[in-house]
């Protein structure tokens, strides 16, 4: 029986949480009813876990962390010593998942991305994809004006020359070899959904609908959005700094075409001296410049807090039952076969 259930995957399944204490236990429930019967059906080991990652929320969240991991098998628990925001709390879970897990699955704690097509997740990594997407095929439950902003995020992402999944957020399935490529990154400044499809590997995707959050509200507002976007972009794209040279470029000539058209009116004679028209010039060339300066600065910020190389994180507990020693990962086992 031993060796009938080392052929099966252990799955961690990790949820950042945020002041989740509305929605964690229809959460907790649902993710148990779907891991116990994928260990049912044989499909992945009774090691299989899901990792709840309590990012310093300010409610009842780490507490009913601790009651359900005491009364469910299916559930263990990783607290942050503060508040580090969504991908740090990730990574992190991530990071604690790959030590005992064949593949770990990456969702968030609201249940808005369709938990069903973690059966498709499984069965595409025993085909050996090493990385498997989740993509919105819908934003019906999205308001206009964040299914706009979104669709418009991820087209500028690309445009700007940055390798990321259309439509895709941090629903994902990723094998243990991956999480360890993906440890080896050092940055500070974290958008996982641009580093992981630099990692490569045999990679595919999965498409599902949007669906209605479980309870509680977004913890992400349209300032924590704009936040994220701009993280991103400057994070993996040199091509903002480009376009600070291109308009340095386009207004140098645009100087000297209006001091070309200055000496020709003085050679006419119809030199007039306008207060308003020399303000304006100013005021634009004053803010093209102070705009230009601090997206520069913006850079040489982030340029700053790498160098610094402080630790992302700090874990002050965790939850989780010892698996048995004579229990090895699939990976393991084909890593002491080599």
């Amino acid at each position: 029986m031993r060796g009938d259930e080392s052929d099966l995957p252990i799955v961690s399944i990790v949820m950042p949480c945020y002041n989740e204490e509305e929605a964690l236990p229809e959460t907790v429930r649902q993710m148990s009813l779907l891991l116990e019967r994928l260990v049912k059906e044989r499909r992945v080991s009774e090691h299989s876990k899901m990792l709840l990652v309590d990012d310093g929320s300010r409610d009842k969240t780490w507490s009913l962390i601790d009651s359900f991991h005491r009364s469910n098998r299916f559930v263990s628990g990783l607290k942050l010593s503060r508040n580090v925001g969504h991908q740090r709390a990730l990574l992190a879970g991530l990071l604690t998942a790959k030590e005992y897990a064949d593949c770990i699955i990456s969702i968030d704690a609201d249940l808005q991305d369709d938990i069903t097509v973690i059966d498709q997740f499984i069965e595409k990594y025993k085909q050996g994809y090493e990385v498997v997407y989740g993509v919105r095929n819908k934003r019906t439950t999205d308001t206009m004006f964040k299914k706009f902003s979104a669709q418009f995020f991820y087209k500028l992402m690309i445009k700007l020359g940055v390798n990321v999944v259309y439509n895709h957020a941090d629903y994902r399935m990723m094998s243990k070899k991956i999480v360890d490529k993906l440890e080896e990154y050092q940055e500070v400044n974290l958008f996982l959904r641009g580093i992981i499809p630099t990692i490569g590997f045999k990679s595919d995707s999965v498409y599902y609908d949007r669906l209605e959050r479980t309870a509680g509200e977004s913890k992400y507002p349209l300032k924590k959005m704009l936040i994220f976007a701009w993280e991103g972009i400057t994070s993996f794209s040199v091509s903002p700094i480009r376009a600070v040279s291109v308009v340095g470029f386009f207004m140098s000539v645009m100087s000297l075409v209006f001091a070309l058209y200055v000496f020709v009116r003085h050679l006419q004679g119809n030199t007039v001296s306008g207060w308003s028209s020399m303000i304006l010039s100013i005021w634009f060339i004053g803010g093209i410049q102070l705009l230009c300066i601090g997206l520069i600065g913006e850079y040489i910020g982030k340029i700053y807090i790498e160098t610094k190389k402080r630790p992302k994180y700090f874990v002050e507990t965790v939850l989780h039952n010892v698996v048995p020693a004579e229990t090895k990962t699939k990976t393991q086992q084909l890593q002491e076969t080599r």
